[in-house]
């Protein structure tokens, strides 16, 4: 059923006190700034400097009176006026460009009342420029025209500005409490500040230094983090802001510390900058509008039919329930934020027309009560609310009507006719007793504890499950209750057999909502990391052949959807790829081969692969990792060998050694391939002791030679003992020692000697003793060494004739 979007007039301003100056203000003026009151009794409105007087006006609804401000020609009026969410009283609080604010109150006694003046910049040579009143504090962004030594800025200083903060609490009957001042951005440009409910937005503005006007700042006081973001390149970072514990920043030294933010871009060009409890809004010349939420990220939201006219035009931006409504000049139009679609558009009887932020949340009012699920629209024609039409024929399921629906669609599955069951069939029909049964417990006519007592928690799922498309189908589709349905749709279809219409919805799930689909799954299989990189998990093997089940020859699933593993395949590359390898390896160790798939099935390192796409265009490093964690031997071969074309020779050695000692074929096969590579180049010789660790015990040292020579470039040209400039190294009997050592035994073999060389490589024991080196006198002839001996040192050279 299609909504109808509803635009409706809740008060024609004549409850207002001072009507008449309220529509005079919102007729007379455009660019007027409009506020309202937590509560949604009061309305602010303020002219722009230079407009006539009064320039403030404080209009009330139902019993009160109203605020008039006039300031003459020659003083300034103030630059911005914030209420203050006090629930005990209304407050609102001006802030001038010279530094001073001031505090008023309502409701101790007859009209408004000054209940503090304060200087926010008491050492004077500054100016505020910006000014935002987020939950209970007060924050401003001030130009300082003198630097901490005292000497005066020139006026375009670039980071001349600095952003402070002050507590700001309500103090017995008609007091105010200011904290005291702490600066959260030294020397930084001149920015913007915005305030929605839980952040603060720092924008940058026309005046901010080319290089970094494309970035702009979100402050979380409750998380206590300042999150720099830069829109355009889709980049942000966080950092630690928080006031109480002493956090300053200068933004100098920050945007130092992130060099990637600081790339060339074009500067923001926004229209319209609009703050939501979903975050920022901006729309841009062109007429599209993006989202910039409070983690950084930066999305699309939807493109206007029309784009702004220039800075000229107005437009104005607000959020409702999933739904995007921008006022541009006279012309309403209304988007889903979730598709970007345009579901409505409207044009209006005036192009001045105010959207109010919305009521604070737990307002007990009953304009509240009225506007709960809409947006309020102010114009001098009246207060109004544009929302969605609630269909009346709208109603929750009874327990009886769920039970036939559920169990329809269960025996139509395992049915092998061809006509369809329908709910009032089971009813009357004795065939199926089940249904029946149950409904007659959950109609009081039978109440066996025992059943009811085994069916209350899964009939309890299903009437809050119920429930909660029926809220959203109504039109109260706040992000929680899409994540939450998606979370127990994900948990009931797991416990299906997930074919047909359960495989095609479990695939639209993971589709709209991969993060809330995923939570899901996390608990279902109660995935955990063991600190090493690994996965593990303690969930039943049921629950795991459902996940792991492939498809039944004959029975593969339409086009587009995926079977449950290579959906959360595809899942886990979209949010946390480097988690695809080891929650693979870890599927690989739960079940057999080709689980519900009726045969042996393909391997599932091969399913997650073709998850990743063609061969060629594949991520190489998860592609690597799935190889060599899918345990089969072509497979860890195929990495191996990638590795050696990359020469990642520490990686590939590595990868042999990590295989058991159940794999030593597998092992021989790496260690024959690393050897050919050993003996044609020398790129291996600095990870030759991992060689020998590689090299099988059971290896020959003729066996190593004839493996050696087989793979030794031919040599055209004589050897010389030394390489000439520029040519590579041969392989030398150094290195080659090495590894001939490694073959070998502990001690020499006693069977006959395999090689000619192969006694080099055994040690000979203890080498004889030295002869003694004293004097000679006379040498015996049977001591003679032989012609040419040498005498001791000193001696001289002596030879003896023995003829």
């Amino acid at each position: 059923m299609k909504r109808a979007a509803t635009l409706r007039l809740l008060s024609d301003l004549s409850n207002f006190s001072g009507a008449a100056r309220l529509r005079e203000f919102l007729a007379a003026d455009p660019a007027v700034r409009v506020r309202c009151s937590p509560d949604g009794r009061h309305l602010l409105l303020l002219r722009p400097p230079g407009a006539p007087a009064p320039q403030l006006l404080v209009a009330v609804r139902g019993p009160g009176e109203e605020l008039e401000r006039a300031w003459p020609a020659g003083h300034s009026s103030p630059l911005d006026a914030f209420f203050l969410p006090w629930p005990v009283r209304p407050a609102l609080v001006l802030v001038w460009e010279s530094g001073l604010a001031e505090v008023w109150g309502s409701g101790m006694g007859p009209g408004w009342r000054l209940l503090q003046s304060t200087e926010l910049c008491p050492d004077g040579g500054s100016r505020v420029v910006a000014v935002a009143a987020p939950r209970g504090r007060l924050v401003w962004c001030e130009e300082r025209q003198v630097d901490a030594e005292g000497r005066l800025r020139p006026p375009s200083a670039a980071f001349s500005h600095c952003v402070c903060v002050r507590t700001l609490e309500p103090s017995g009957e008609a007091g105010t409490n200011l904290g005291r001042t702490h600066i959260l951005l030294h020397h930084c440009p001149a920015f913007r500040l915005l305030a929605s409910r839980k952040d603060l937005f720092l924008v940058p503005t026309t005046t901010t230094l080319p290089g970094v006007d494309h970035i702009l700042l979100i402050w979380s006081p409750g998380k206590g983090k300042m999150m720099v973001a830069a829109p355009s390149l889709h980049l942000s970072h966080s950092k630690s802001l928080n006031p109480g514990r002493g956090d300053s920043w200068d933004f100098r030294t920050l945007l130092r510390g992130l060099p990637g933010l600081l790339c060339p871009r074009q500067p923001l060009t926004v229209h319209t900058w609009a703050p939501t409890p979903q975050g920022l809004l901006l729309l841009d010349f062109r007429g599209t509008v993006s989202l910039v939420q409070s983690h950084g990220g930066t999305r699309a939201v939807g493109t206007l039919q029309e784009a702004p006219l220039g800075l000229a035009g107005s437009a104005a931006l607000g959020t409702f329930h999933g739904t995007l409504a921008c006022v541009l000049g006279s012309t309403l139009e209304l988007l889903d934020m979730s598709s970007g679609q345009l579901l409505e558009r409207k044009v209006l009887s005036t192009d001045r027309v105010h959207l109010l932020e919305p009521l604070a949340p737990g307002t007990k009012d009953k304009e509240e009560m009225e506007t709960r699920g809409g947006l309020r629209l102010l114009s001098a024609l009246g207060l109004f609310q544009v929302g969605w039409e609630v269909p009346q024929s709208l109603e929750l399921p009874s327990a009886e009507d769920l039970v036939f629906e559920e169990a329809c669609e269960y025996y139509q599955r395992r049915s092998l006719r061809g006509a369809q069951l329908t709910p009032e069939e089971l009813r009357h029909n004795n065939i199926f007793r089940a249904p029946q049964a149950l409904a007659s417990i959950l109609q009081g006519h039978v109440s066996p504890s025992t059943l009811l007592t085994t069916l209350r928690a899964e009939l309890r799922d299903y009437r809050s499950l119920e429930q909660l498309k029926a809220q959203l189908v109504a039109g109260d589709d706040e992000e929680t209750g899409w994540t939450e349905l998606a979370e127990q749709e994900v948990t009931r279809l797991l416990r299906t057999e997930l074919m047909g219409d359960q495989l095609a919805q479990l695939n639209t799930i993971f589709q709209a909502l991969p993060t809330a689909a995923w939570g899901a799954i996390l608990r279902a299989l109660q995935l955990q990391p063991d600190g090493n990189g690994r996965l593990r998990s303690q969930a039943p093997p049921d629950v795991w052949k459902k996940v792991l089940g492939g498809t039944a020859v004959g029975k593969e699933p339409p086009n587009g959807v995926l079977p449950p593993f290579e959906l959360l395949c595809q899942c886990l590359c979209q949010l946390e790829p480097r988690w695809l390898p080891p929650f693979v390896e870890l599927a690989q160790q739960q079940g057999g081969p080709g689980w519900g798939a009726g045969g042996p099935g393909l391997p599932l390192y091969r399913r997650a692969l073709a998850i990743l796409g063609k061969e060629g265009t594949r991520p190489e490093a998860l592609e690597l990792e799935l190889l060599l964690g899918s345990g089969r031997p072509k497979a860890v071969l195929q990495a191996v060998e990638q590795l050696v074309q990359k020469e990642q020779w520490e990686r590939a050695l590595e990868a042999g050694l990590a295989l058991g000692p159940s794999s030593p074929l597998l092992r021989s096969e790496i260690f024959k391939m690393l050897l050919a590579e050993f003996a044609r180049h020398r790129g291996l010789d600095a990870h030759l002791p991992l060689l020998c660790r590689l090299c099988p015990p059971d290896l020959a040292p003729a066996e190593l030679l004839l493996l050696l020579q087989t793979h030794l470039p031919d040599d055209s040209e004589p050897l010389t003992p030394f390489p000439e400039a520029g040519v590579k190294p041969p392989l030398t009997v150094g290195l080659l020692r090495v590894l001939l050592e490694q073959t070998g035994a502990q001690g020499r073999p006693s069977g006959p000697v395999l090689s000619l060389y192969e006694d080099m490589l055994w040690d000979q024991g203890t080498p004889p003793p030295t002869p003694p080196r004293g004097s000679v006198t006379a040498l015996q002839a049977s001591d003679h060494p032989g012609p040419g001996a040498w005498a001791p040192s000193g001696q001289g050279l002596c030879v003896t004739d023995t003829s």
